[in-house]
């Protein structure tokens, strides 16, 4: 009875001890392997018709059978679990492979069940060990008692009770991957010290796993993950989801190296929530995340990076809009293997990869998961990966000089090159822009500017070129990066001409520049930050192009005024009429003098005030920080500071400013035709505009709101220069409170 009472401890059923389900046959119970897990508690039972067993024996036997019956199931789950026959066979053609799996798997299967099955194996085998060391103290005592087999096995009524529950939530909720972990992880804090170590040893087999993907992540830039279990996770596109295997593979092959570099770099991998352990923080895993791309991007560079590419470009012919790299991506097709071999154990290390697997290797050889370590070996490995990408894009790519670059064109630094490019285009821009061959116009005084301005040294210019957006397209960083300022696209020129102040001459304002940016500064030069750098393009160049007018439209009106003089100096009467038409736009040209003092302070402010302290702080940062994302971080700060502190993200000045330096274009070209009574009426229109709109700006500058806060630093020494003499103060106020009429022309002191 002992033997029997033995085997059933190990799962097996007989006379003596039955299994209530199978006497169940209606049911038809699958006790196989692949059968699920028996969520009816206790199915094993000492035989009824048993009548020699006293009633305190009964129970023992009863309480102690149990053992059996969680034995079984737990073997089941770990039996299953473990199977290795879902694993495909080396003949197997790679179509049918990928066929599968799009299809999904018809079974729940996942690596991180495999560890835990794999742990509750050990727990298993120590109970057999046990069961067999009883067997052998029966054997060799002359009186075998039950109270031999209750001794050796009372332990374990405190240890596979509760991992029975726990494979049975397992399997009834489907647990896998991070959630597995986090399950274990609960289930660690309990009272019981030796289930407490039991469960630690699961969580142990459960990091084994994941310390293995962080290895392929970290080290190899691989991410190892079949079942989609690991927190990293690739983003597939929606459209892949409903392609057939054959479309899939032709879309990656058909994309370049480039292409799919900079898609995994910007959306190819994401942090999957469902899937992050609780006991690791979204800092970790973000670090995580963010060292293994860069890993990806150090193992595998483009082949067309050429790290020489300054001699190459200071050999470019000067006035060429794109730069000519045919030559080097001819270059680097031959044993472009190799290279790239070679060119990324340059640009990781091998003894720093080794550093890394090492730091993993101590992580994984804990037996328990200790956070800080966790913690601070995952920020050592984030700060090597991190400063070998600065290497690549700082140094090799030469950013700061890509940063110069764009500071000179898109922030109008070259300001001699820009009013060049003014001047030369300054007729073209009189007449309302070609839908069909506006572009094209245009360069012909880009052009020219460059070959006047553009010195054979300047490399970078071959990377600017000059786009003028279709009719009722805009730009994208007029609406999409800033929603709240107002864009003024071509679209709107044609109904904005139909009112009395405005003329068909805003279509020029969609002028933009591009910037191409060549591997890998194309993970630093996003679409999203060269789209910022348009949007304060264009709005940088209408106050230029506006200051120039206001200069040209006086420097014109006073050439003709002196060439009046001279002609009819000797003629009365021709005197007599030319002096009375200046006396006539005298006040006309107060206001333009108003409409250039406000233009040349905010240009002024800008520039200096705003452009130049920024930079000079973005510099900073850059000879101080080693660190990839720090770089980043800085450059976003810099450019959010430029477009606030130039006001472009808030709606009700960005207004206030496009309409005065619409206003003033209307003026100055108003001015040309001063022949007619009814061009000074629509003057004295535009100036009274101008004054409501220059007022308003004034009141809402000064406003604690944005003067008295930290957003625009440099603000009040703007409101000082347009307020030195009390002047705007005191229209501003008389305006708000209508304490008197406004007059049509003011004089500033």
């Amino acid at each position: 009875m002992l033997h029997e009472l033995l085997l059933a401890l190990l799962g097996y059923t007989g006379d003596l001890i039955v299994d209530e389900r199978e006497q169940q046959d209606s049911l038809r119970i699958n006790l196989s392997p692949d059968a699920p897990i028996s969520e009816e508690c206790f199915t094993f039972k000492l035989a009824p018709d048993i009548s020699f067993i006293q009633p305190s024996e009964r129970d023992a036997i009863e309480r102690i059978i149990k053992l059996g019956f969680y034995y079984r199931e737990l073997d089941r789950f770990a039996t299953k679990s473990r199977n290795l026959s879902w694993i495909r066979s080396s003949n197997e053609s790679p179509s049918s492979r990928t066929s599968e799996l799009f299809k999904g798997k018809k079974e729940k299967q996942g690596v991180y069940r495999r560890a835990i099955a794999n742990g509750i194996a050990e727990v298993l085998s120590v109970y057999r060990s046990a069961v067999l060391h009883i067997e052998q103290n029966l054997l060799s005592d002359s009186l075998p008692i039950l109270a031999t087999v209750t001794q050796g096995l009372n332990k374990f009524l405190v240890l596979l009770p509760p991992l029975y529950e726990l494979i049975l939530e397992i399997e009834c909720d489907g647990y896998c991957g991070g959630r597995l972990l986090n399950l274990l992880h609960k289930r660690c804090h309990c009272g019981v010290p030796e289930l407490q170590t039991c469960i630690q040893r699961l969580l142990w087999h459960g990091h084994q796993v994941m310390y293995n993907q962080l290895a392929s992540w970290m080290i190899y830039g691989i991410l190892h993950d079949q079942y989609g279990e690991f927190f990293i996770s690739r983003l597939e596109s929606r459209d892949a989801e409903n392609d057939s295997p054959a479309e899939v593979v032709e879309q990656l092959m058909s994309m370049s190296t480039n292409d799919a570099s900079l898609t995994d770099w910007h959306s190819g991998f994401h942090i999957s929530l469902d899937m992050l352990p609780e006991h690791i923080p979204m800092r970790v895993a973000e670090s995580i995340l963010f060292a293994g791309k860069a890993v990806r991007v150090l193992r595998n560079p483009s082949p067309a990076i050429r790290f020489q590419g300054a001699i190459a470009y200071q050999q470019m012919p000067r006035g060429s809009q794109r730069p000519q790299l045919s030559t080097s991506r001819i270059f680097f097709t031959k044993d472009s293997s190799s290279q790239n071999k070679s060119t990324g154990e340059e640009l990781l290390p091998q003894s720093d990869a080794d550093k890394i697997e090492t730091m993993l290797q101590n992580l994984k050889e804990s037996s328990e998961f200790h956070k800080r370590s966790f913690e601070s070996a995952i920020d050592s490995i984030r700060v090597i990966a991190a400063s070998h990408l600065w290497q690549l894009v700082v140094v090799r790519a030469d950013l700061n000089g890509h940063l110069r670059a764009l500071k000179d064109y898109f922030l109008l630094a070259k300001g001699d090159f820009f009013q060049s490019f003014l001047e030369e285009s300054r007729q073209l821009m009189h007449l309302p822009p070609r839908l069909s061959t506006a572009e094209a116009d245009l360069m012909i005084p880009f052009q020219l500017a460059a070959v006047k301005t553009i010195g054979d040294d300047d490399r970078y210019f071959s990377r600017v070129s000059l786009r003028m957006p279709s009719f009722g397209i805009p730009i994208k960083s007029s609406q999409v990066d800033l929603p709240k300022t107002k864009a003024y696209v071509d679209g709107d020129s044609s109904v904005q001409s139909e009112t009395s102040l405005e003329v068909p001459l805003d279509g020029w304002d969609g002028i933009a520049l591009e910037y191409s940016v060549d591997w890998p500064l194309q993970l630093f030069f996003t679409q999203e930050v060269l789209s910022k750098y348009r949007r304060i393009f264009q709005y940088l160049l209408r106050l230029k192009r506006t200051q120039m007018e206001l200069e040209k439209s006086w420097a014109s009106a006073m050439s003709q005024d002196h060439s009046d003089f001279a002609k009819h100096r000797n003629d009365s009467r021709s005197c007599l009429t030319s002096h009375q038409r200046r006396q006539r736009f005298r006040p006309m040209w107060r206001i333009r003098e108003h409409m250039a003092f406000l233009i040349r302070n905010l240009q002024f402010y800008i520039q200096v005030d705003v452009i130049e302290s920024q930079w000079n702080v973005l510099q900073s940062h850059i000879q101080n920080s080693h660190d990839f994302t720090e770089l980043v971080s800085f450059h976003q700060e810099y450019l959010s500071a430029l477009i606030s502190q130039s006001f472009l993200d808030i709606g009700s000045v960005s207004r206030i400013l496009d309409g005065i330096m619409k206003l003033c274009l209307q003026f100055c070209w108003k001015i040309e035709n001063q022949e007619s009574d009814e061009i000074t009426v629509e003057l004295e229109q535009i100036s009274e505009e101008f004054n409501k709109k220059s007022n308003s700006l004034y009141t809402i500058l000064r406003s604690t709101r944005l003067a008295g806060s930290q957003r625009a630093p440099f603000l009040r020494r703007f409101l000082l220069r347009l307020n030195f003499n009390s002047f705007f103060e005191a229209t501003a106020r008389g305006v708000l409170n209508v304490v008197r009429p406004r007059p049509t022309l003011a004089v500033l002191h």
